[in-house]
């Protein structure tokens, strides 16, 4: 029997063909974004409906080249791209080859502005406070930079932020004697007053800036970053925000935060090309924040002057737009509620063996598709590299001073049938521990 799937590729495969330049049926056939977005909007339902439905998230799958030789729970570190998201780049990278200076500069770098436009219109700010960068690390290193600190001057974080910012404030701390201070956060945490009241707790009459994650890369935990900046915003004291794994994972928009900066990387949840990132600065903000790289002084209140790296190609940053039709097809709903039930498909089910923890909230609002489970007794480092070694099942290891455990992070195109093997290794795991 002929399914739809069968049919768009048949009216389509002459031009795949001709696009391949094979003198016959090509030996892989990947549909492009126009053809997984038209059969999607076949199925109908509510979010929460449609995130139970097998059948649409096979046609999700399709997008993607994945090796289904193993199993990729690491899609918190960087996700793939679908297939019609790296054709999109090579096109634009094979067209700039052609006269560099003139296909790229000319013709190809004014098409960021589309991109930038379409950005800002999804997450429901100004164009003109998107810059596109590589990554959430140099977002966020723009800001954290960016800021005039004196000797004394004090920043408040989280034990629980991401390594490489810590890092980055401690270097200040190292060059210009600045002071790192770092509160502990619950684990997990199910009181948003608390959050804030801890945070509030650390601020002194020294304090001059404070980092904080919108969801914690350890965890998944998902931080109460409004309730932070309007209680930091009372001290007279900017938030950094932490977006590198929260933009497009879970439903919402940069503008219902009501903070001054908002970091991203795109190459997560957005599926875009590696090495492509979002910095959003409220409008009246970007004066107050120096580029990493030097720009001119009339670029001072111009989103742009962050943007100021040198020569940096335009395939990535265009191939962006692919990846949020994409995302857009899906529908941010649809996505959040599939990745909240393939997390409990998983957890709620370890949940029931009394060795295992989870080191994730499973309450609604407190976390999406990124939870952290440990073994009681098992060591996460040996866990981790049994999973692999064994089963060929790719977790990241997380050894914290308040928790030890496996960040687990599947994503749209993974399947029942993977997470039920992750479940099946990990009950055997607690039950009979790691063979020698």
């Amino acid at each position: 029997m002929s399914t739809r799937r069968d049919f768009l590729a048949t009216i389509s495969l002459p031009a795949a063909v001709a696009t391949r330049g094979f003198p016959g049926v090509p030996t892989s056939f990947s549909p492009s974004a126009p053809e997984i977005l038209q059969s999607l909007s076949y199925y109908k339902g509510t979010p929460a409906e449609v995130a139970q439905n097998e059948d649409y998230w096979s046609e999700v799958a399709q997008a993607f080249t994945v090796d289904r030789s193993l199993i990729n729970f690491n899609n918190g570190g960087v996700s793939p791209s679908p297939s019609f998201v790296q054709e999109a780049m090579k096109r634009h990278l094979d067209f700039s080859n052609l006269a560099p200076s003139y296909t790229m500069w000319e013709i190809l770098q004014p098409g960021q502005e589309a991109v930038r436009q379409r950005m800002a219109r999804e997450w429901g700010v100004d164009t003109e406070e998107i810059a596109i960068t590589r990554n959430a690390s140099e977002s966020l290193q723009i800001c954290q930079q960016g800021y005039d600190l004196n000797a004394g001057d004090e920043v408040l974080t989280s034990t629980q932020d991401y390594g490489r910012m810590r890092t980055t404030f401690m270097q200040r701390e190292r060059r210009e004697g600045i002071v790192l201070k770092q509160i502990e956060l619950p684990v997990p945490a199910e009181d948003d007053a608390e959050v804030v009241r801890r945070f509030e707790e650390g601020i002194t009459e020294k304090t001059r800036l404070i980092l904080m994650c919108h969801m914690i890369n350890l965890t998944g935990q998902i931080l109460p970053v409004k309730a932070v900046v309007e209680m930091a915003r009372r001290y007279d004291i900017p938030v950094i925000v932490d977006g590198a794994h929260a933009l497009a994972h879970f439903d919402f928009n940069i503008s219902d935060l009501e903070c001054d900066n908002y970091s991203s990387s795109l190459h997560k949840w957005l599926f875009a090309p590696h090495g492509t990132g979002l910095l959003y600065v409220r409008r009246d903000v970007i004066p107050d924040i120096w580029p990493l790289m030097a720009a001119r002084e009339n670029q001072n209140d111009n989103i742009r002057k962050f943007e100021e790296i040198g020569t940096h190609p335009c395939a990535n940053h265009l191939a962006i737009a692919e990846a949020l039709t994409f995302h857009q097809g899906i529908g941010p709903k649809r996505k959040t509620e599939r990745l909240v039930y393939l997390r409990d498909r998983w957890a709620k089910r370890l949940l029931e063996n009394d060795r295992i923890r989870i080191n994730t909230s499973l309450e609604p609002g407190f976390a999406c598709g990124i939870a952290n489970v440990g073994i009681g007794g098992v060591d996460t480092v040996t866990l981790r590299n049994w999973l692999w070694n064994e089963h060929r099942i790719i977790t990241v290891s997380i050894n914290h001073a308040q928790f030890q455990g496996l960040r687990v992070s599947p994503s749209v195109y993974s399947t029942l049938e993977e997470v039920d093997r992750f479940v099946d290794a990990m009950e055997f795991a607690a039950k009979n521990g790691i063979p020698s």
